[in-house]
């Protein structure tokens, strides 16, 4: 059983940037592939990018590219979302997720660990 818990999230205005984290812990960090998701009110959840168990592949939905970079630091059980250029659209509950490494998916249902959830507001 693993537990994920967000933090890093807060209110920033359009054009800046803010640091996502995940902190793993209960399990083997680095058989997991990880993901990050989000959901905006009145949303379904979307995916946002995903990882791989030793981070040397990564996967972005077309709305993030350019702008997001996931990361990974085994040895800290932790994941990363560095997000810049930030737009008001981005404006949800980030939420990071894990799954066993031989998946790799842009479905939530898919994955089988949550975190709690971390809010980020993109506002003037």
């Amino acid at each position: 059983q693993v537990q994920l818990v967000e933090s890093g999230g807060g209110l920033v205005q359009p054009g800046g940037s803010l640091r996502l984290s995940c902190a793993a812990s209960g399990g083997t960090f680095s058989i997991y592939r990880m993901g990050w998701f989000r959901q905006a009110p009145g949303k379904e959840r979307e995916f946002v990018a995903h990882i791989s168990r030793y981070g040397d592949t990564a996967y972005y939905a077309d709305s993030v590219k350019g702008r997001f970079t996931i990361s990974r630091e085994n040895a800290k059980n932790t994941t990363y979302l560095q997000m810049s250029s930030l737009r008001p659209e981005d404006t949800a509950v980030y939420y990071c997720a894990a799954v066993t490494w031989r998946v790799s998916s842009t479905v939530a249902m898919d994955y089988d660990y949550w975190g709690q959830g971390t809010q980020v507001t993109v506002s003037a």
